[in-house]
C-alpha cells in the first residue's frame, strides 16, 4: 500500500461528517479548547512581560547600576573615584550613605530606605531629577536638613512642600534625661514620582546632613555607579572588583533588586502552568474523541487490515487525526493570540474611552494602562508544548486500534 495512504486516510477522517453527534461536539471541544488554551497563555504571558518591561524600565532609571564600598567608612572616596573612572563602559560615580528610619508627620509613620547623596554627582546616576513633581535635587542644600520623598509617601502622610517631618533612625541616643531614639527634623523641598515602589519608599537627604545624622565624620559609605548598558552591569562590576582586588565590596542592581524581579518571575511561571491546565484538558478530550472514533470506525479498521494495511499504518491513521485536530486548533490560538497580546494596551484603551470605565486608576496602582509585550520566543514555546501534548494524546488511541482484530470486528459488524 502507499506510505501516504495512512495520512490521507486520517485527514479524511478530521473533516468527515460522523454518525454520532457526540463524537463531533468532543472532536469541536477538542479544538477549541486547544485553541483558547493557547491563546491564554501567550496573552498572559505578553502582559505578565509587560509588567516586567514596566518595572524594569521605571526602577532602573533611577537605581544605581552598582555599589562599591569598602570594609570600612570610605574616607578617601574622590581618589577612589578617579582610579576607576577609566573603567571600561563605565560613565559615571557618586558618593552615598544609606540606611533606614521612619517619616512622621502628623501621627502617620512611614518607613522608608535614607539615602544621603551630593545633587551635583548624583545627577549623572540617577533620573530622578526628571520625575520630580515639584522642586529639584539641587534644592537640597548642605545643612539645611532638607529631604525629597516619593510621592507614595508625601500623599500617605499628606505633606506639601515646606512641611517638617522627623525622621527616626533606628539607634539611641543616650542623654542625662535618659535613652531616647535618634531623631531630627527635615524640611520637605520635593518631590519625586517613578511609578515604582520606590515612590513608597526612597528618601533623599543631602549627603553632608547625612554624615551628620548617620555619625559618619568626613566617611561615606561608597560610590554608586553607572554603566553605558545597565544588563551588562553585573558582569562589569565583576571584573571591576577583581581589578580592585582584596577590601573593596561590590553590589549591582540584579542583588539589590532581584527579588522583585524574581517574583515577578516566579509568578509568570506559575501562571503559565496553571493555565497549561487548559490545554491539558483539551489534550484529554482529544483522548476521548480519538476512543470514540475508534470504536465507530471497528469496521473501516477491519477492512483496512484486510486489504493489507499494517497495524503501525492504523495508529499512523488516528495519531494524524488526533494531531492535526491539535495542530489547527493551536494554530487558531497562536493568531488570536499574538493579534490580541500585541494590540491588547490599543484595545483596553479603546474600550475605557468608550465605556468611560478605567481598569488601573493612577491613584491606585503604578501604571494606567495594561501594559503587553509580546515574545515570539514565548509564543514558540506554548506552541511547541502544545504540539507535543497534542502529540502524546494520540498515542493511545491509536495503539487501542491498531490492536482491532479484522475478524472479531467484521463478526460482529451489523
Amino acid at each position: 500500500m502507499s506510505k501516504t495512504l495512512p495520512f490521507h486516510i486520517g485527514l479524511r477522517y478530521v473533516r468527515a461528517k460522523r454518525r454520532n453527534g457526540f463524537i463531533a461536539f468532543v472532536s469541536w471541544f477538542a479544538l477549541l479548547g486547544m485553541a483558547l488554551g493557547v491563546f491564554a497563555i501567550i496573552v498572559v504571558l505578553s502582559v505578565m512581560n509587560g509588567f516586567d518591561r514596566e518595572l524594569k524600565e521605571r526602577i532602573l532609571r533611577v537605581v544605581p547600576h552598582g555599589f562599591l564600598t569598602t570594609e570600612k567608612p570610605l574616607t578617601q572616596w574622590r581618589a577612589l573615584s578617579e582610579q576607576i573612572q577609566h573603567q571600561p563602559h563605565l560613565l559615571a560615580s557618586a558618593p552615598y550613605i544609606d540606611g533606614t528610619g521612619l517619616v512622621s508627620y502628623g501621627g502617620g509613620v512611614r518607613p522608608v530606605e535614607i539615602q544621603g547623596i551630593d545633587p551635583d554627582y548624583e545627577r549623572n546616576i540617577s533620573l530622578v531629577d526628571d520625575f520630580m513633581l515639584v522642586g529639584a535635587l539641587s534644592d537640597l542644600q548642605p545643612g539645611e536638613y532638607q529631604i525629597v520623598l516619593g510621592n507614595l509617601i508625601a500623599r500617605n502622610l499628606g505633606l506639601a512642600i515646606g512641611d517638617t517631618v522627623a525622621v527616626t533612625l533606628p539607634q539611641v541616643s543616650i542623654t542625662p534625661a535618659g535613652v531616647f531614639p535618634r531623631s531630627k527634623r527635615f524640611t520637605l523641598v520635593g518631590v519625586f514620582e517613578v511609578g515604582a515602589q520606590v515612590d513608597q519608599s526612597l528618601a533623599l537627604i543631602h549627603i553632608d546632613d547625612a554624615k551628620k545624622l548617620f555619625r559618619m565624620g568626613d566617611s561615606v559609605a561608597g560610590l554608586h555607579l553607572k554603566y553605558d548598558d545597565i544588563y551588562s552591569a553585573p558582569a562589569e562590576i565583576s571584573k571591576l572588583k577583581a581589578t580592585l582586588g582584596e577590601g573593596y565590596t561590590t553590589k549591582d542592581w540584579s542583588q539589590t533588586q532581584g527579588s522583585l524581579f524574581q517574583a515577578v518571575k516566579m509568578e509568570k511561571t506559575v501562571v503559565a502552568i496553571m493555565l497549561s491546565i487548559i490545554i491539558a484538558v483539551a489534550a484529554f478530550n482529544i483522548v476521548t474523541s480519538l476512543i470514540m472514533m475508534v470504536v465507530e470506525k471497528r469496521s473501516d479498521i477491519a477492512v483496512l487490515r484486510t486489504l493489507g494495511l499494517t497495524r503501525f499504518g492504523i495508529i499512523q491513521i488516528f495519531m494524524v487525526q488526533g494531531i492535526t485536530m491539535g495542530v489547527v486548533g493551536i494554530a487558531f490560538g497562536a493568531l488570536f493570540g499574538m493579534g490580541v497580546a500585541i494590540y491588547l494596551p490599543q484595545m483596553i484603551a479603546g474600550l475605557e474611552g468608550a465605556t468611560g470605565w478605567q481598569l488601573f486608576d493612577p491613584a491606585v496602582y503604578f501604571v494606567s494602562f495594561l501594559p503587553s509585550q509580546w515574545r515570539a520566543e514565548d509564543t514558540i514555546f506554548v506552541c511547541s508544548m502544545a504540539i507535543l501534548m497534542s502529540i502524546v494524546a494520540t498515542i493511545y488511541p491509536a495503539w487501542r486500534a491498531s490492536k482491532i482484530e479484522p475478524a472479531e470486528a467484521l463478526r460482529y459488524d451489523v
